[in-house]
Order: C-alpha cells, then sequence, then structure tokens
C-alpha cells in the first residue's frame, strides 16, 4: 500500500491507536513499547529515508537488533507510509508479511531479518564497513536491547567498529535494566573503552534523543543510551 494522506497526517500521538491494531498473544508488548520513541525520533527527525527512497543506495539503514518485539516497529512504519495501516490488524497471520520477527525480504523499511539476539550490531558494522568502501556518506543506525548486549558477538562488533573509525555508524541501547551480566561503569563505558563517543539520555524525551543522534564528533561510531524504567522484557 502506498504512501496515503491519512499515513502522511499520523503522528506519534496515533502510535497507540496504531498499536492496538495489532492483537495476539505473542505481542511482546513490553519489548515494543520500550522502543517507541527511539523509532518515532528516528524516523521523524534523523533518518534520511522515506517510502520514496526505501531502495535508494544512498539512504540512511537502520537495523532493528531488537526485533523481538516488532509492533512499535510497525507502527512506525505504517504512520510514515512504508506499509498500510490495513496490514496491521492481520499482523503475524498465515498471510501477512508482518511476522513476530521483521523479515528484511518482506517487510518495506526493513533492513534486515532480526529477532535473533546479538545479530544486529555486527550486521550494522559490517553495512556501515560496506557503505564505506563505497564512498558513500550514508548512515548506519542499529538498534539493540540492553539484554543483548551479553552476547558475546556484540564485544567483537564493539571493539571492531572503533578499530575501524566508523564515524557514519551509531548504536542506540534501550536500557529497560534487563541484561543480566551488566558492564561495570554502565553501558555507555562499554563502548567508549573501544573509542566510541556516547551519550546516556531519557529514553522518553524526544528532545533529547534528538540531540543525542544529532550533536556528536562524527569521527568515530556513537552509541546513544537511551534509559528506560526498568520492568520490561529486554
Amino acid at each position: 500500500m502506498a504512501l496515503t494522506d491519512t499515513a502522511a497526517r499520523r503522528g506519534y500521538r496515533d502510535l497507540p491507536y496504531l498499536i492496538s491494531l495489532m492483537t495476539g498473544d505473542e505481542k511482546h508488548t513490553a519489548a515494543a513499547e520500550s522502543t517507541l520513541d527511539v523509532l518515532w525520533v528516528l524516523y521523524d527527525r534523523v533518518l534520511r529515508v522515506s517510502p520514496g527512497t526505501a531502495e535508494d543506495p544512498d539512504r540512511d539503514r537502520f537495523l532493528l537488533s531488537k526485533g523481538h518485539g516488532p509492533m512499535a516497529f510497525y507502527a512506525v512504519l505504517a504512520a510514515k507510509g512504508f506499509i498500510g495501516e490495513d496490514e496491521l490488524p492481520g499482523w503475524a497471520g498465515a498471510g501477512s508479511r508482518l511476522g513476530h520477527h521483521p523479515d528484511g525480504r518482506l517487510v518495506p523499511g526493513a533492513e534486515i531479518g532480526s529477532g535473533s539476539l546479538g545479530h544486529g550490531l555486527p550486521l550494522a558494522v559490517g553495512t556501515a564497513l560496506g557503505l564505506r568502501a563505497q564512498g558513500r556518506t550514508a548512515r548506519t543506525v542499529v538498534l539493540v536491547g540492553d539484554g543483548e548486549l551479553d552476547e558475546g558477538s556484540n564485544h567483537e562488533a564493539i571493539a571492531l567498529a572503533g578499530r575501524l573509525g566508523l564515524g557514519r555508524l551509531t548504536a542506540v541501547a534501550v536500557d529497560n535494566a534487563s541484561s543480566r551480566h551488566g558492564w561495570p561503569g554502565g553501558i555507555a563505558e562499554r563502548f567508549a573503552v573501544e573509542g566510541w563517543s556516547t551519550a546516556t539520555v531519557d529514553g522518553r524525551d524526544h528532545g533529547a534523543l534528538y540531540r543525542a543522534f544529532t550533536d556528536h564528533p562524527g569521527d568515530r561510531p556513537h552509541a546513544v543510551v537511551a534509559r528506560i524504567r526498568p520492568g520490561g522484557a529486554r
């Protein structure tokens, strides 16, 4: 479904309604709602991508590593016209392209198939490296959960990105205190020791999120820690 006048008018206040259209027992509601504000700020104010440029090689890339709670992602994609609102009620059904985990081959605006924890950040490092090799200035942004940072693959990705100086890469970690092991000094320090610039902000504060995404040196990878009230799924 193409971008409609209705989709063009959708705003942040419409997201709860769009989410309510998706029903079922496997909604991972807490995981989805923890990402809602981050996703909205990115798609509304930061990312250079739209339904009309979703295949443009110079588009910004957004990778949802935290793909096991995609309702907020689908709601934002619908609000911005990447998918039709009429697809939301049938999500995760046999004939729907909107699965419990987003499929990068089926969902417009989804760059990867995701949901298996620990995969998104390494894929984002490879994406950013590939874009740099092609001479493109497109930005790569990956959203991870604090719990999945326990995965060893992320340690390697964080270290490699810092060594390579991938200045067009941003990782946003939604921190709802669900990590089993944590990190001495906090999540931001996990990135900083490997040479990343970092910012830690209230994950519901749209102004703070926007500044964190846009106001950084740009000569090294950047990590934004978006803190959310504890208690949700990781």
